[in-house]
């Protein structure tokens, strides 16, 4: 098994590792380049890395048995997408996030998500509600096993059916336009004391008002559950500018 897998195992590496390489376009995902940023986002996206904390990149070469190459290479594609911070004499780290850019962040994902739920019952058929209420059921075994690292990544999946329901693929880009950042502030809410809970009641209020195709209520439902989130980071007092900037 690589480093990589051992963070998540299962079912739940499949679809964090698929979402990280999905969102990035990095089709096939098989190279070293891949493992290395599969791990090191992960990481981040799990809270094992948290902001401000170093990326050693000859301990990365050494774990996956490479180069620096590879390495470097990974670090770049993180870069882009906000995770991490390459500065000139000194190691990588991961990016410090502030909380302006995370209430902008929510707020435009509140509505983009209530755009795709009015999609989702003007298109859907039958068999869609039902996968949504599979991966509802999906959810509340999460819970019941307490298990929140599978929680977010089903949640992840829920959320990405949605958009392939609704069939709007302009929506869809702008969605991943939000990158890999908006998955680490999701699981920093989902793993919040009692996030998960609150969470599958309103995913589960959202898919029956699917079942009634009542667009109104699954809007202001999938933008409410959104806001929550940002709600339960403010409550929470995370700032996301790591220790060197006051975590």
């Amino acid at each position: 098994m690589s480093t990589a897998e051992t963070t998540m195992s299962g079912p739940v590496h499949s679809l964090g590792r698929r979402e990280l390489l999905r969102v990035l376009n990095r089709a096939g995902g098989t190279s070293i380049v891949d493992e290395i940023i599969v791990k090191v986002g992960t990481d981040i996206i799990e809270g094992r890395l948290l902001p401000g904390d170093d990326l050693n990149s000859v301990e990365l070469a050494r774990t996956f048995g490479s180069s620096r190459t590879p390495v470097r290479e990974a670090l770049l594609t993180l870069e882009r997408e906000g995770f991490v911070e390459i500065s000139a004499h000194r190691r990588p780290r991961v990016a410090p996030l502030r909380i302006e850019e995370v209430r902008e962040l929510y707020r435009v994902r509140a509505h983009l998500y209530a755009l795709v739920s009015r999609e989702v019952v003007q298109v859907a058929g039958d068999a869609d509600i039902a996968r949504l209420r599979v991966l509802q059921e999906q959810l509340e075994q999460a819970v019941e096993d307490d298990d929140v690292d599978r929680y977010f990544w089903i949640n992840v999946h829920f959320r990405n059916t949605e958009a392939e329901i609704a069939g709007n693929r302009t929506l869809c880009r702008v969605l991943d336009s939000l990158g890999l950042r908006m998955l680490q502030l999701r699981h920093v809410s989902l793993s919040l004391p009692g996030r998960i809970q609150r969470s599958v009641e309103d995913h589960d209020r959202l898919v029956r008002a699917y079942e009634d195709r009542d667009a109104d209520l699954a809007a202001a439902l999938t933008s409410g559950l959104v806001m929550r989130g940002l709600g339960a980071i403010e409550r929470s007092g995370w700032t996301g500018l790591g220790s060197a900037d006051g975590r």
